[in-house]
């Protein structure tokens, strides 16, 4: 949802070979807002829109994308002084979360979990 980080996540997915190939949800603070007790209205929200596209699309493996100095992971934290450490606690917290309900939903789908940051940089997370 961030604008500073469309063109780094499109261009993350071109290298991958994946233009045209993939359907697209963008969600404030991509795992966190859809594992997050804070930001539970917008769960179903995404269920509904990911059982769809998997049927649709026959979608076989999940990219999440969650990013660097991320403004849902400061609300989930809570605290005045956020640093890296905490917001990729934040990060984690959230990845187990939607790994752990998409492998009981859907346990044929494979998922990557990816936090990227504005300099580029790209961190993989199992």
């Amino acid at each position: 949802m961030d604008p500073r980080f469309q063109p780094i996540v499109y261009n993350y997915l071109k290298k991958k070979n994946l233009n045209g190939k993939y359907s697209s949800f963008t969600i404030a603070g991509a795992a966190i807002g859809v594992t997050a007790i804070k930001f539970k209205k917008w769960h179903k929200t995404f269920w509904e829109n990911i059982d769809a596209s998997i049927k649709l699309h026959k979608i076989k493996k999940l990219i999440v994308i969650n990013h660097r100095d991320c403004g849902a992971a400061k609300i989930i934290s809570g605290k005045k002084n956020f640093s890296k450490i905490q917001e990729t606690k934040v990060h984690k917290n959230s990845f187990r979360k939607i790994k752990k309900i998409f492998k009981k939903k859907y346990p044929k789908l494979s998922i990557d979990l990816i936090i990227i940051s504005l300099n580029k940089k790209v961190e993989k997370y199992k």
